[in-house]
């Protein structure tokens, strides 16, 4: 699975075995994390809107981006931003210990406000740390090595998130309120992985570059990221895809959380199954996405990845009306739900590539940073309506209804990206992006 017979410079091999402990500590945090929005439905008796609203703020965080990318930019010391970032983000779980253990004290309010709260915190801080992820291995990282790397590491990464989410979800079963304790020593880890991510060396940026009140530097930002969105149309081509299957993923993300929950009454084990079981294939399947991803055009790798969620969210759909399922231990299987695994797990692996490094594609190393920027920062647009769309969607229209709206939307993805391909390769004589 590890990269032993690439031949990789020095800073390659520093900086991979730096990035590979950040993803297996990283592994150990979202694998709790990835239930955190049923233990907010379940055990902390959050509404539905505010199940909607958690999801969204890890998202339209990154409209902050727009605000701060010329500040990042300036940025002589990265390694100290990311070790405080990482403090003042993370270190706020540690008041999850002061929840109380009692159902019925979640009747108030505050606690679901309280609990937003920290989070909102929390994925405030991926704002500055993931754009610096992608510019510190793009700056380390040849470009034919750089998605196998961030592919070996990233299957590790899942590796331990599906050790972790099955064992979880376990726990709360036995104990509904076990997150009180285990989301603090989850923050920790976070803060520990982002110092390791902050030793990956970079090159210093001696040019004094002009200071720049706010006003000024968000407009710079604006006109910045219009100019690449107006120049380099093949990125343009592929963020409205982005776009597309962006409000597809946020309208029925969180409706499958509420459909796992008040459709088929789901237990935790149950919910750790599908929600992570799929990783299982999606580490399989990493490498030969990391290798293929650095050998074809990001549009055509997405048109795969978008199809993937296509069918996975349809085979939830047909759940409601073919719900046959059988007991493994305390694990509720649906027959038609195994299909949900298995176009989840391709999901997995070409998505987490293509969302996290698919931008840097499209430019320079020393641009990488800016791209993911503007990538970000357009996950952050669609994230202000989107996620709450999908409850209201629900609300009004049902399940079928809004995961039928979700399909389509990625069908329209899809064509997109073909079509733009297909244009540039009659003019490019079918050359491929970064060739």
């Amino acid at each position: 699975m590890f990269p032993i017979k690439l031949n990789l410079l020095t800073k390659e091999k520093k900086t991979f075995r730096l990035h590979l402990i950040y993803m297996l500590i990283e592994g150990i945090v979202l694998g709790v994390l990835a239930l955190n929005e049923f233990v907010f439905i379940k055990s902390i008796n959050g509404s539905n809107y505010q199940l909607g609203l958690l999801f969204q703020f890890s998202m339209i965080v990154f409209l902050f981006l727009i605000l701060i990318n010329e500040f990042l930019k300036r940025v002589k010391n990265r390694a100290s931003l990311l070790r405080w970032v990482a403090i003042g983000s993370r270190l706020p779980l540690l008041l999850i210990w002061f929840f109380p253990h009692e159902a019925s004290a979640y009747n108030n309010q505050v606690y679901h406000l309280f609990f937003l709260g920290l989070f909102l915190i929390y994925f405030a801080g991926n704002v500055v740390i993931y754009p610096n992820i992608n510019y510190l291995l793009k700056q380390n990282y040849q470009h034919s090595n750089f998605g196998k790397l961030y592919s070996y590491a990233t299957s590790s990464n899942k590796i331990i998130m599906l050790v972790i989410t099955f064992a979880y979800g376990y726990l709360l079963d036995a104990d509904n309120f076990a997150f009180t304790y285990i989301l603090p020593i989850i923050g920790v880890l976070a803060i520990l992985s982002v110092f390791v991510l902050s030793f990956i060396p970079y090159p210093k940026n001696d040019k004094v570059l002009e200071r720049k009140g706010i006003l000024e530097s968000v407009t710079t930002s604006l006109k910045e990221m219009k100019n690449i969105l107006s120049k380099n149309i093949p990125y343009r081509h592929f963020e409205l895809g982005f776009m597309l299957y962006g409000f597809s993923f946020m309208i029925s993300v969180t409706v499958i959380t509420i459909y796992f929950y008040d459709s088929l009454n789901l237990n935790y084990s149950s919910v750790a199954f599908y929600r992570n079981a799929y990783n299982i294939l999606a580490i399989v399947l990493l490498p030969y996405f990391g290798k293929l991803l650095g050998n074809i055009d990001p549009r055509k790798f997405a048109a795969m990845a978008y199809a993937s969620i296509a069918l996975y969210i349809f085979f939830v759909l047909v759940t409601t009306y073919l719900p046959y399922n059988f007991k493994l231990y305390d694990i509720t299987i649906y027959y038609t739900l195994i299909l949900y695994i298995i176009f989840h797990g391709i999901f997995a692996a070409t998505m987490v590539l293509l969302w996290n490094i698919g931008s840097a594609y499209f430019c320079k190393p020393n641009e990488a940073g800016t791209y993911q920027s503007l990538h970000l920062s357009l996950t952050g647009l669609r994230a202000i309506a989107a996620p709450l769309l999908g409850v209201l969607f629900y609300e009004i229209l049902g399940f079928t209804i809004t995961f039928s709206i979700a399909i389509v939307s990625l069908f329209f993805a899809m064509w997109l990206m073909r079509w733009s391909y297909l244009k540039d390769a009659v003019m490019n004589g079918n050359k491929e992006i970064g060739e």
